[in-house]
């Protein structure tokens, strides 16, 4: 299962440091490497330590974690939605991410000139909403038309969908993005397919100084109140504490340099973890000597759609799963232990997978 998130964000507010420490992320996590396949776009692996234990008391032939696709978009201007500056590259690179982490400058530094003269992270966050609510409000007047000519047609259904767009025009309008609109889930429906920009999750990535990484800072405490209602998640990062990190050869030295600073993680171990969390994605293993592998679910999929993340085949024709629970296989150390003492389950087509369940998938094709 494909993830790619989409770091944007104005000019100078860290947004490329940032990537370019995720793309040597290697250094906080484990020996799994990072591999760039464009100048921009990077693979990085979900930090989890669980897929570590698994290793020690499995001891595979190879581990294989689940990943992160990273993009580093272009940065945009105002007019934007025009086609201004990089815009059009920019809003197309938006479209094709599952979300999108903002970083926002949260830091004063006379020797960074901020594009509008101060530091203003409130501002900085409007000027991109106003660009992506802008160009999904065009999609959007584009969609009711094309409605307005089947309804001449003589599609009911059309009724309805111009109905609810329009209740996404006017919310646009007002200046709220898509993933805020007062309308009901299933009828989300009729705007699937014009793929709106701010319906993304969104994650706040608030790049701070160094003084102000463990608690935040006046920038981050006004930043946290204008997106109060818009359920998304806050994360504090100070991008070039996260660039020394990387510099750092061993993780001793590593875990030495945060614990100085009063932190018990890296802040790109902390963004990773919340882009994965940010799409209700959850993780199962499968484990075995040949290989201890992760692998990426929607939370809520049943065991034939987990098993379908592995190949098709494995859905279609899915009989049982085996399941053991993290925990379980932890505190037993192995499968066999864990059949053992009766704590290896089978499981139908009913059974919702959780997280961390270590599974066996029975099939026939």
């Amino acid at each position: 299962m494909g993830l790619k998130c989409g770091i944007v964000g104005l000019p100078n507010v860290g947004k490329s440091t940032l990537f370019n420490c995720l793309s040597n992320a290697k250094a906080q996590a484990a020996n799994f490497p990072f591999c760039t396949i464009e100048p921009n776009l990077g693979v990085i692996t979900v930090p989890d330590d669980r897929l570590n234990q698994l290793e020690t008391l499995v001891k595979p032939e190879r581990v294989v974690p689940t990943t992160v696709e990273i993009v580093d978009i272009a940065g945009l201007v105002r007019g934007a939605s025009k086609g201004e500056g990089l815009g059009n590259q920019f809003l197309s690179n938006i479209r094709e991410c599952d979300a999108i982490l903002h970083v926002v400058r949260c830091f004063e530094d006379p020797n960074v000139v901020h594009v509008d003269g101060n530091v203003n992270p409130v501002r900085d966050k409007e000027t991109i909403d106003t660009e992506l609510q802008l160009k999904d409000l065009e999609s959007v007047e584009k969609k009711i038309q094309r409605l307005e000519r089947t309804v001449k047609g003589g599609d009911k259904d059309a009724v309805k969908g111009i109905e609810v767009c329009k209740i996404y025009k006017a919310h646009l309008e007002a200046g709220k993005s898509a993933r805020s609109v007062p309308v009901d889930d299933k009828d989300k429906v009729y705007v699937e397919d014009i793929f709106l920009l701010t319906a993304k999750p969104v994650l706040y990535i608030c790049n701070v100084d160094e003084q102000s990484v463990v608690s935040g800072n006046k920038y981050v405490e006004l930043l946290k109140a204008a997106v109060q209602g818009e359920n998304a998640e806050v994360l504090i990062i100070a991008a070039a504490i996260e660039a020394e990190i990387t510099q750092l050869e061993s993780y001793d030295d590593r875990q030495a340099f945060l614990s100085d600073l009063g932190l018990t993680e890296s802040g790109v171990s902390k963004l990773i973890t919340a882009a994965y969390r940010l799409l209700n994605l959850s993780t199962y293993f499968t484990a075995g000597v040949k290989e201890v592998r992760a692998w990426t679910i929607h939370k809520g999929m049943t065991a034939p759609q987990a098993a379908g993340v592995i190949h098709t085949d494995f859905e279609k024709g899915f009989i049982k799963a085996e399941v053991i629970k993290y925990d379980d296989y932890l505190r037993y150390g192995s499968e066999a232990a864990c059949r053992e003492s009766g704590k290896l389950s089978i499981e139908g087509k009913e059974y919702l997978v959780d997280d961390g369940d270590v599974m066996h998938f029975r099939f026939n094709v």
